[in-house]
């Protein structure tokens, strides 16, 4: 789709380039690097909107929605993965931290949805949601998605949106290790240097230590209460995101005691799962560990390292509040963002199948967000809530 954009009526200046829009090709190898480059390289680049993100999501399909400038460059663009809802020949589509572009630009998110309305005809889509990285007081971004035809709920509750809204983040911008290491709060560089001193040994480990992980994933599931992914998912997250994703594990004479999985992609280095076992707490692996991952992202020059959701953080009498506490030792802040922006096209689909998950959780007892993913890749528990991070 090639052409010049005009004002809408929306009293807001377009800028007045030639632009085009086009899915990608994903069979040409070219076309998706120069993808990748873009994604990789944007400030709103995130390592759920790479094309490797599809390979851990093998179960989905996947679109991607291009948009070039005059010169033929990328200037924005969205990964959209497609599930396709079985008995009613529809299907959601979700961009997770999409789309890459600027969000206060009117024009790019607009050009990206001509791209979406090509996918959403081809499949015959009920709804679309983008949950773009916009903070929740940035009104001029938020009105820029809204203007553009999307539906926004303000202030969505806890565990209501596809991902935590409110999350820790330790901006680095430069900092050195000595600089970012005496920031942190005195008990937790004391609990480090405990670590250190007790034998604690931190490792970065490919496949081959899965089990180790994963046995400490399934106790911290059993003990605090979530559903965990299955062994196989983790074992795509190293395969599909090579370089771009580290199994982070500690030992302590020979016994896995806590592990953690960690991405870095576009400047930014996230904490995405962690687990760890009751026995050794008094090691203090989980503080060393965490200090070799920010280690990471400030060798490999990222302004920020994500340690990702803090639901309920608020709240001191809530089970997840020693998330928080835990996360608040190393001196960051607490970023909200803004939720999720949704255009529904077919209601009536929407609500049959809010309707089918409501019918689904009565008779089978189990999280209608199953009907969405692939329930292999959860192990399955009475848990009273999933573990915050990706979808």
């Amino acid at each position: 789709i090639r052409h010049q954009p005009r004002s809408r009526g929306l009293g807001d200046v377009y800028k007045r380039q030639i632009v085009m829009t086009e899915i990608l090709n994903k069979n040409d190898t070219s076309k998706i690097k120069e993808y990748e480059d873009f994604v990789e390289n944007h400030t709103n680049g995130n390592f759920m909107q790479s094309i490797r993100w599809t390979g851990v999501k093998h179960d989905w399909g996947y679109e991607a929605v291009i948009v070039r400038n005059e010169e033929n460059v990328i200037i924005a663009s969205a990964l959209i993965l497609i599930r396709k809802i079985p008995v009613l020949n529809r299907a959601f589509l979700y961009s997770p931290h999409g789309p890459v572009c600027d969000y206060k630009d009117i024009s790019q998110i607009s050009q990206i949805m001509e791209g979406v309305e090509i996918i959403r005809k081809k499949y015959k889509a009920y709804q679309i949601i983008f949950d773009p990285c916009i903070m929740e007081n940035d009104e001029e971004e938020i009105n820029a998605f809204k203007k553009t035809g999307f539906s926004f709920k303000k202030d969505a509750p806890e565990l209501s949106t596809i991902q935590a809204r409110n999350n820790y983040m330790l901006k680095i911008n430069g900092r050195t290790k000595e600089e970012i290491f005496s920031s942190f709060h005195k008990k937790w560089r004391y609990n480090i240097r405990v670590a250190e001193r007790k034998g604690v040994e931190c490792r970065i480990c490919g496949r081959e230590s899965l089990d180790d992980f994963y046995g400490l994933m399934k106790e911290t599931g059993e003990r605090d209460g979530f559903c965990i992914r299955s062994r196989e998912y983790f074992e795509r997250m190293i395969e599909n995101l090579g370089e771009h994703c580290r199994l982070y594990m500690c030992y302590y004479e020979g016994t896995p005691v806590s592990g953690a999985i960690t991405t870095q992609y576009a400047g930014k280095t996230c904490y995405v799962y962690g687990a760890s076992t009751a026995k050794y707490r008094n090691v203090m692996p989980n503080y060393l560990m965490q200090w070799n991952m920010i280690c990471w992202a400030i060798e490999n020059g990222c302004w920020l390292y994500d340690f990702q959701g803090i639901p309920f953080y608020k709240d001191e009498t809530h089970p997840n509040y020693g998330v928080y506490r835990f996360k608040k030792g190393f001196n960051g802040d607490v970023m909200t963002y803004a939720g999720e922006f949704e255009i529904s096209y077919k209601k009536a689909a929407k609500l049959a199948v809010k309707l089918t998950g409501i019918i689904y959780r009565k008779i089978f007892r189990k999280n209608p967000s199953e009907l969405l993913s692939n329930s292999a890749d959860r192990k399955k528990s009475k848990c009273r809530k999933h573990a915050v991070g990706e979808f």
